[in-house]
C-alpha cells in the first residue's frame, strides 16, 4: 500500500543497512560501528576502505595483504590510456571521462560476468585500486602530460600525489587527503549510493551500479558541490567583497554552494573536522585569503539563513591550497566513495528485492481520443 508522498523521499526509510549510520540528532556519522572522529584520528584510508568492504578493521597481516593486493591491481592497460587519447576531448569533464572509462574497464574484468559475493568483492578491490589511476592519469593525458605509473608500494594517498605531481606526500598534504577520503567514503542512502542500489536491485552488475553512481555524483547538488564551492570562492575573489556578494546572491535567490544538508540540521561534523585542517593549510602555505573569505561567508549564511557549511565547503579551499586542479575535486570524491558504493551494492545483492517505489499521478483524466483530422 502506498505511503504519503515526500518530495525527494525526505524522511522516507528506503532500506536497512549495517554499513553506516547518519545520526542527525547528535551530528554523528558511524562506519560499521566506528565514529568518524576515531577513524580520522587513528586510521589510514586503506584501513577504512578495508573496514567498509570487509566489515572489520584489519589486523596487521590483513592490512599488509590488502595493501599488497591493491598495489598489484593499480595498473590499467595501455588500451585504457588510448581511450583518453583517441576518444575524449580535453574539454570533457573528468567525471564524464571517468564514467566512460569505468564502463570500458568492466569488459576486461576477469570476473565481470560473475555475480557471487566473492567475485563482487574482488571487483570492488580492483576498482578501489584502479580508479585513482583513471582519475589522475586520465587528467594528465587530456592535458598533454604523460601518465605516471602508479607505485604499488605506496598507500592510497601517497600514490595519488605520486601520480599527480611525481612526489608522494606524507606531510600535511597527505594527512588532509587522508582525512577527506575517510570523511567522503560513506554516507548512508545518499543520492549516488541509492542510485547504485537501485541499479543492482534489477540484478544488473556491480560495474553498472558504479557507473550509475558516478553519473549521480557528478551533479552540483551532490558531489559536484565541492567544485562549485571553489568556483564561487574564486568569483568572489577577496574577503572585502564576500559579505556584499552573499547578500546580493541571496536577494537573487541564488543557491550558495556548500551550505545546508538534508540530514544535518545542526551542523555537519565532517565539515568541522576538515575546517581545522584547512586552517592549518592556510598557515603552512601562507595563503590565508581563502580562510578569511570562507569565514565571512559562513557568518553571513548563519546570520541570514541559519545554515551551516557542509563537508564540500572546507574541502574546496583545502584542495585548492594543496594545488589540486578544481576539475579533479569530484573525481577524488569517487576515489573515496567507491568503497561505500561497493559495500552497499554487495549488501543490496545479499538480500535483494527490486527497488520500485510508487508514484502518485497528478495528470488529467478521462480524456477521449480525437480523430487526427479534428485535432487542434
Amino acid at each position: 500500500m502506498a505511503t504519503a508522498y515526500s518530495p525527494g523521499l525526505e524522511g522516507v526509510t528506503a532500506g536497512i543497512s549495517a554499513i553506516s549510520e547518519v545520526d542527525a540528532e547528535r551530528n554523528a556519522l558511524i562506519y560499521r560501528g566506528y565514529d568518524i572522529h576515531d577513524l580520522v584520528e587513528h586510521c589510514a584510508f586503506d584501513e577504512v576502505a578495508y573496514l567498509l568492504l570487509f566489515g572489520k578493521l584489519p589486523n596487521r597481516q590483513e592490512y599488509d595483504a590488502f595493501r599488497q593486493r591493491v598495489g598489484e591491481n593499480r595498473a590499467v592497460s595501455e588500451d585504457i590510456y588510448d581511450l583518453y587519447r583517441r576518444f575524449f576531448s580535453p574539454d570533457a569533464h573528468p567525471m564524464d571521462t571517468l564514467k566512460a572509462a569505468v564502463a570500458v574497464l568492466a569488459l576486461s574484468d576477469p570476473e565481470y560476468e560473475l555475480d557471487t559475493p566473492e567475485a563482487n568483492l574482488n571487483k570492488a578491490v580492483r576498482l578501489y585500486a584502479k580508479i585513482p589511476n583513471l582519475v589522475v592519469n586520465g587528467y594528465r593525458i587530456l592535458h598533454g602530460q604523460p601518465p605516471i605509473p602508479p607505485d604499488p608500494a605506496l598507500d592510497h594517498n601517497a600514490n595519488f600525489f605520486h601520480m599527480l605531481t611525481g612526489q608522494a606526500r606524507t606531510d600535511l598534504f597527505g594527512k588532509v587527503l587522508n582525512v577527506t577520503q575517510i570523511l567522503y567514503a560513506e554516507h548512508g542512502f545518499n543520492a549516488s549510493t541509492f542510485a547504485a542500489r537501485v541499479t543492482v536491485s534489477t540484478l544488473s552488475d556491480l560495474y553498472s551500479g558504479v557507473v550509475s553512481a558516478i553519473g549521480t555524483l557528478k551533479g552540483p547538488l551532490h558531489g559536484g558541490a565541492n567544485e562549485a564551492a571553489m568556483e564561487m570562492l574564486l568569483e568572489i575573489g577577496e574577503p572585502s567583497r564576500a559579505a556584499a556578494w552573499v547578500k546580493d546572491a541571496l536577494a537573487r535567490k541564488q543557491k550558495i554552494m556548500g551550505f545546508g544538508h538534508r540530514e544535518y540540521k545542526h551542523g555537519d561534523e565532517r565539515a568541522k573536522i576538515v575546517k581545522q585542517y584547512a586552517l592549518q593549510l592556510a598557515e603552512q602555505t601562507g595563503d590565508t585569503k581563502w580562510r578569511d573569505l570562507s569565514q565571512i561567508i559562513e557568518d553571513e549564511m548563519m546570520n541570514a539563513k541559519g545554515l551551516y557549511p557542509n563537508l564540500d565547503f572546507p574541502v574546496a579551499s583545502a584542495y585548492y591550497l594543496m594545488g589540486i586542479p578544481i576539475p579533479l575535486y569530484t573525481p577524488i570524491f569517487v576515489m573515496s566513495r567507491i568503497t561505500g558504493w561497493c559495500a552497499h551494492i554487495i549488501e543490496q545483492l545479499a538480500n535483494n528485492r527490486i527497488i520500485r517505489p510508487h508514484s502518485e499521478y497528478n495528470g488529467p483524466r478521462d480524456l477521449k481520443v480525437v480523430p487526427m483530422g479534428e485535432r487542434i
